[in-house]
């Protein structure tokens, strides 16, 4: 299935709706190794609640630092995946979907964790706010620095609470042309 971006005039349901903006950083290769994540809570068009946390991943190997900054110094007392879920799932309860740039790496990352912590993986669809952009505004590239420069936002890319809030404003942004956002993970 492919993500869905209607052209119509919103409906009500979709302006009131509540969605999660969510962007992880990982530690290596491996789709179990976040070791931070932003999300942002959007309900309507107000910012609702915004959490950042740094999780320990499962290896102490850190490839990705020079993109992130993140070491393993900076989360070897955090807590795991598994033990940060009870304090982070209810953030996906009433949402209608979770936006996040390239939806694809983000949520093989959360089924990751959540299949290595044997937890079960929200079931959520997903706005994949690059390929809004692209048929939206199309922008080319549609890296996320340049989605939110060409649309006024600031942002620190690689810090995941403001990447996750640069793909809420996406989303908002889309809201306030007055198009649909509807979609599905695959």
């Amino acid at each position: 299935m492919a993500t869905i971006y209607s052209k119509s005039r919103l409906a009500a349901s979709d302006s009131a709706s509540t969605f999660v903006a969510i962007d992880f950083e990982t530690a290596d290769h491996g789709p179990d190794s976040a070791c931070a994540v932003g999300f942002v809570l959007v309900s309507g068009t107000k910012l609702i609640e915004r959490r950042y946390h740094l999780i320990r991943p499962p290896r102490c190997s850190f490839f990705f630092t020079p993109v992130h900054g993140i070491t393993w110094e900076h989360v070897r007392g955090q807590p795991t995946f598994k033990e940060l879920w009870p304090t982070i799932r209810n953030v996906f309860l009433g949402a209608d979907f979770i936006a996040s740039h390239h939806s694809r790496f983000d949520r093989r990352i959360l089924e990751s964790c959540c299949r290595a912590a044997k937890i079960e993986a929200p079931v959520v669809p997903d706005v994949c706010t690059m390929k809004l952009a692209r048929e939206v505004w199309d922008i080319h590239p549609t890296s996320l620095p340049n989605v939110a420069r060409y649309l006024g936002l600031q942002m620190s890319h690689h810090d995941a609470l403001s990447d996750a809030e640069a793909c809420a404003g996406i989303v908002l942004a889309a809201r306030r042309l007055g198009l649909s956002t509807s979609g599905v993970w695959r």
